[in-house]
């Protein structure tokens, strides 16, 4: 059986990319298939394999600006020939889905998101765009929604990393999704008892994360939060300006340098909504509790008073209340019970879960395979009247 991966693009470490990894460990002989690639970026188990990137790979500046590229995305997608593919799982969020599988294969699609820029988070995004991009969007976008959504029905199984998302998938797809959530490498982490006086917030530094509130809510408190992450100069400056003595940033740091802190932080400080959220799993993971906003994938990952707290608005004065109960000690967060809790989220679960459906599908194809199939000369009729005999 030959297999395709299909990703977005391949151009850092993120949870995408662990996705491609762990489906890299159940098929070590798929080829991936991709919009961008830089090499120097990825892991040595995705480097292992064939990768072919599309024609967007050849315009110059292409792998650092590729998210200029939107418009064109569609049309790189469709030009993959997947032709002798029997299985095709596509790896969807920016977008991966619109390939064009031929009648025979089977295609799995792995949802993070449906395409936040174009759907739910649209608004947010033109609003923090450039000039030139602000006035495309308007135009470009419903061109683009069109083909997403119907690009939906090139797949035939639906996979989404939270419930989160199976709801988004139903809402502008119109399809239904089983929920596996992504690998986490649960394992990596370790609790201490070294524990430090300071709160974490970590991830990429984008607006729709609202880290903004964990800056503001500490400054306000004058309690110490360390910020772990990279993003956009002026996002970063934004954030530098309106943070207090009490707040550091350590920008993109090491693995080794993350797991440090997720250890000994007091809790994560999580105030975005996100469609699964890897950061906290990991930092229960490593026996620390979690401080959410309590929507998104944080629902489903964050227990509310056994392995974290959940506050109910995104504002620096419901935070703030939120870390008060934290200090309190009303509730008693037990690391031993947090990292069991995370260890359902691991790597190996999902590799488990997502071999289950794969089966399934293709079990489901070789049942209605042309080669078992009986084709009939059934006679044809016109208004009723008498049939027309077929020679």
């Amino acid at each position: 059986m030959r297999v395709a991966i299909v990703h977005y693009w391949l151009v850092s470490m993120r949870g995408g990319e662990k996705v491609v990894e762990a489906l890299c460990d159940m098929y070590p002989n798929a080829d991936i298939f991709t919009l961008v690639y830089d090499e120097a970026q990825v892991s040595e188990k995705i480097r292992r394999h064939k990768i072919i990137p599309s024609f967007l790979q050849r315009i110059p500046g292409a792998v650092k600006r590729y998210q200029s590229l939107l418009p064109l995305m569609p049309f790189a997608l469709e030009s993959f020939d997947l032709r002798g593919y029997d299985l095709i799982i596509s790896s969807e969020s920016g977008p991966a889905k619109g390939i064009i599988p031929p009648p025979h294969a089977v295609h799995v699609c792995y949802c993070h998101s449906p395409m936040r820029y174009l759907w739910d988070h649209y608004h947010a995004y033109r609003s923090h765009a450039g000039r030139t991009a602000r006035f495309l969007m308007p135009i470009l976008a419903p061109l683009l929604r069109s083909w997403d959504a119907n690009s939906s029905l090139r797949v035939d199984r639906f996979v989404a990393n939270s419930h989160h998302v199976a709801g988004r998938i139903d809402k502008y797809y119109r399809r239904t999704a089983t929920v596996v959530p992504p690998p986490v490498a649960v394992d990596e982490f370790v609790p201490t008892n070294e524990l430090e006086d300071f709160y974490l917030c970590a991830g990429q530094i984008v607006p729709y994360k609202r880290i903004d509130l964990a800056v503001q809510a500490f400054t306000e408190m004058k309690r110490n939060l360390v910020v772990i992450g990279d993003g956009a100069k002026g996002d970063i400056d934004a954030l530098k300006r309106m943070a207090g003595p009490t707040v550091r940033f350590l920008g993109r740091a090491s693995f080794p340098v993350l797991k440090s802190k997720l250890a000994r932080c007091r809790a994560l400080i999580f105030p975005g909504e996100e469609d699964f959220g890897i950061v906290p799993v990991e930092a229960m993971a490593s026996g620390r509790p979690v401080i959410a906003f309590g929507g998104g994938g944080a629902l489903e990952t964050v227990v509310h008073g056994h392995t974290g707290l959940l506050f109910d608005e995104q504002t620096v004065e419901a935070l703030v209340d939120a870390v008060n109960l934290f200090e309190h000690g009303d509730y008693e967060f037990r690391p031993d019970i947090i990292r069991m809790h995370a260890s359902q989220f691991s790597a190996t679960k999902f590799r488990s879960s997502m071999q289950k459906i794969i089966d399934e599908e293709l079990a489901s194809r070789r049942r209605v395979a042309p080669s078992d199939a009986k084709i009939m000369a059934v006679p044809r009729t016109y208004n009723g009247e008498t049939p027309i005999p077929l020679h």
